[in-house]
């Protein structure tokens, strides 16, 4: 008999030479790679021929899940650093400022409420569901983030510096869900969650991120001047970036997603080689789509049909309050007063407020919040819940979104975008 591992080898390398070689179509239809995958992985799950099965005997294996969504966030969020090439300049990172200031706190918020009114959390537990389902997903959501180094585009370059930065302030609140769920006194630990798992990890993560991803440069740059790299070796150092600065800042318990995404944004700045970047980027968008296909194939072959029927009201009431109320009118409120840049307008057009409000894309990053919180103390009814409104939740978001984006991105680069691009200043300099 032929060993499961070698089937799941057959079946995704055909989907890989599938949608490889009908990408340039597939990238025309109303359709995304992820929601082909996630039917792929539903048809290699228990309802079709069971070859991926993270339940044994009935029991969840989250470690594994919490893994590999954890490796394919970190290279994402560094890719999304490693796409911006704006200077670090309150004006024109304003609108990031917004979305992760104002959005941000705003979506959790508004969820909890969701969860502790209509679903009949506690508010440990509703706080949690508003922690992992408040960021945008920094994978999933390529189709409407930045292109390349190059583009300019406002709601794009939005979208991607939001996703990069979602887990700033996502994670301090995954933590006091958890927290809460554990002790429901929160004088208990109140003090040290907002020393430790705020102030202290998120002020960590840039600082590491910024350290690390410099010294990591300057030794490439003093080695290379001495004994050129192998080129087919080189790409690695970005893969070495990552992962460096990832666990050194988890060692010293700061926000790794934080730090990496940061180390990305001090890598495009730190080569004056504009090229090294430019490669780098390339291979990581690489690696990122292989990765992602992988665990997106694996959300698909955990779902279950009774239990997503079992929570199908509560999670819909999730989902239509969060993808047509929560994050449009946070998005209205955060934008207000927003004057896009080198624009005469003197504020954004309804119809780019609306796409931010619509691209609020759930993946891969709420998948690693959920499986962290089942390995520290997320248990019982409260996990059930929680786990299939957050799986629903991203299925739906991968359906709807991944329907849409083709479409509304066409549609808006032919009405919003057809003024001149705007002039973003490279460099500093250019400020002055």
């Amino acid at each position: 008999m032929v060993d499961v591992y070698i089937l799941d080898l057959l079946v995704i390398g055909l989907l890989l030479l599938i949608v490889t070689l009908g990408s340039g179509w597939i990238s025309r239809l109303p359709l995304s790679f992820a929601l082909i995958y996630l039917l792929v992985g539903i048809f290699l799950g228990p309802y079709g021929l069971g070859l991926i099965q993270l339940r044994r005997d009935d029991v969840f294996n989250a470690e594994f899940l919490e893994r590999i969504s954890e490796l394919v966030v970190i290279i994402s969020v560094f890719s999304c650093g490693l796409k911006i090439v704006r200077p670090l300049n309150l004006g024109i990172w304003d609108i990031t400022a917004r979305l992760i200031g104002f959005l941000m706190p705003i979506s959790i918020l508004a969820l909890a409420v969701v969860g502790k009114l209509f679903l009949g959390m506690d508010w440990g537990a509703a706080i949690l569901l508003g922690a992992i389902l408040a960021p945008t997903d920094p994978v999933l959501a390529s189709e409407v983030q930045l292109t390349d180094t190059n583009d300019q585009d406002e709601l794009r370059f939005g979208l991607t510096s939001e996703g990069g930065l979602n887990d700033a302030l996502a994670f301090p609140f995954v933590y006091f869900g958890i927290y809460a769920l554990k002790d429901s006194n929160w004088n208990n630990w109140l003090r040290n969650w907002l020393l430790v798992d705020l102030i202290w990890a998120i002020a960590a993560g840039i600082v590491m991120g910024i350290v690390v991803a410099k010294a990591i440069v300057w030794l490439d740059k003093k080695i290379q001047k001495r004994r050129r790299a192998d080129n087919l070796m080189e790409d690695f150092i970005a893969i070495s970036m990552i992962f460096i600065t990832y666990s050194l800042t988890e060692v010293i318990n700061g926000y790794g997603f934080l730090a990496v995404f940061v180390a990305g944004l001090v890598a495009q700045r730190s080569y004056h080689n504009p090229e090294q970047p430019l490669a780098q980027l390339e291979f990581i968008e690489r690696v990122e789509k292989l990765l992602e296909v992988g665990t997106i194939l694996l959300l698909g072959s955990i779902l279950l049909i009774q239990p997503m029927l079992n929570y199908a009201v509560q999670s819909l009431i999730v989902i239509v309050l969060l993808f047509l109320v929560i994050r449009p009118v946070g998005v209205w409120i955060s934008t207000i007063g927003k004057r896009p840049l080198n624009s005469h307008r003197r504020t954004f057009n309804p119809g780019t407020r609306w796409l931010f409000g619509w691209f609020g894309i759930r993946g891969v990053g709420s998948l690693y919040y959920l499986a962290y919180a089942f390995g520290n103390g997320l248990k019982g009814d409260a996990a059930e819940q929680i786990a299939w409104i957050t799986y629903t939740t991203i299925v739906a978001s991968v359906i709807v979104h991944g329907i849409s984006a083709t479409p509304l991105m066409s549609w808006y680069e032919r009405h919003l975008a057809q003024d001149p691009k705007p002039h973003i200043p490279a460099t500093i300099d250019e400020l002055e």
